[in-house]
């Protein structure tokens, strides 16, 4: 070993080691403010976006923010598919650009023919998320990366990602259940007809999951536009401390907050 591999410091690594550790660890993590809403007093989703993270290799932290929990099953968000793919040995190349209005991915897998996906205006018409409010609106270029990203990586290098589902297309999955009891009375069907909370939760999660994106992706005001056409009962529902997190994503809170405060005092 030579003298300066030896004075240098060992690497600290918050990955755990067995079952108890990754339990404690999960534990901990659950109690922090500083991880995704999904997370927050969630021990067991924890655990097991920690599981999902080691398949994939990615370390705890990394597992954390970019694992999404949507409509109950876990989800990688986009760009860590892309970095995921992109440092596989069995990855070749990735380009992505746009074709009037249409975005094109094009990848190769070493020893494979190269693959070409495309996702345009027809196929988002298609699919009903043409005009979809949310992103689909506020960013439908980028929305539609995303799409051919997400059917080019999925086909070619499903050993990869382990087929882990991709948060941008789980998020336009719409939520179906079958709410009449069977043999019903009128009474019955009118009353399974109203929301469950169940149901209430996983439509707000998609709204939550949406405000996610344009908060991360296009900022402040943005945010404050899609914020403002949701309904009155389901700002109250989503609730201010969630706004709050959202506008942190944005990276412009702190500078609000500021001048916010040097308005009051004056």
């Amino acid at each position: 070993m030579s003298e300066v591999a030896a004075i240098q410091p060992q690497q600290f690594d918050l990955s755990p080691r067995n079952l108890q550790e990754a339990m404690e660890f999960a534990g901990h993590l659950a109690d922090s403010s500083i991880v995704p809403k999904d997370f927050q007093g969630k021990p067991g989703n924890v655990l097991v976006a920690i599981q999902w993270g080691m398949e994939l290799g990615l370390k705890p932290m990394q597992a954390m923010q970019n694992i999404a929990v949507i409509n109950g099953r876990p989800s990688l968000w986009g760009d860590a598919v892309l970095a995921l793919v992109l440092a596989s040995p069995a990855c070749e190349y990735v380009n992505e650009y746009d074709e009037n209005g249409t975005a094109v991915c094009v990848v190769k897998r070493r020893g494979h023919a190269e693959h070409v996906e495309r996702f345009g205006d027809a196929e988002a018409k298609t699919a009903g998320l043409l005009n979809k409010s949310g992103p689909w609106t506020q960013y439908p270029k980028r929305m539609k990366k995303m799409r051919a990203r997400a059917f080019a990586l999925r086909d070619k290098f499903s050993d990869v990602l382990k087929g882990i589902p991709i948060a941008e297309e789980v998020m336009d999955i719409p939520v179906e259940r079958d709410i009449t009891p069977r043999n019903a009375s009128p009474s019955q069907i009118a009353q399974a007809a109203l929301p469950k909370p169940a149901e209430r939760d996983d439509r707000l999660n998609n709204i939550i999951a949406d405000l996610e994106i344009v908060a991360k992706e296009g900022g402040a005001d943005p945010l404050a536009d899609a914020w403002g056409k949701l309904t009155k009962d389901d700002r109250k529902a989503i609730g201010p401390d969630e706004l709050a997190r959202l506008k942190a994503l944005t990276g412009e809170a702190a500078q609000t907050d500021a001048e916010n405060q040097e308005q009051s005092n004056g």
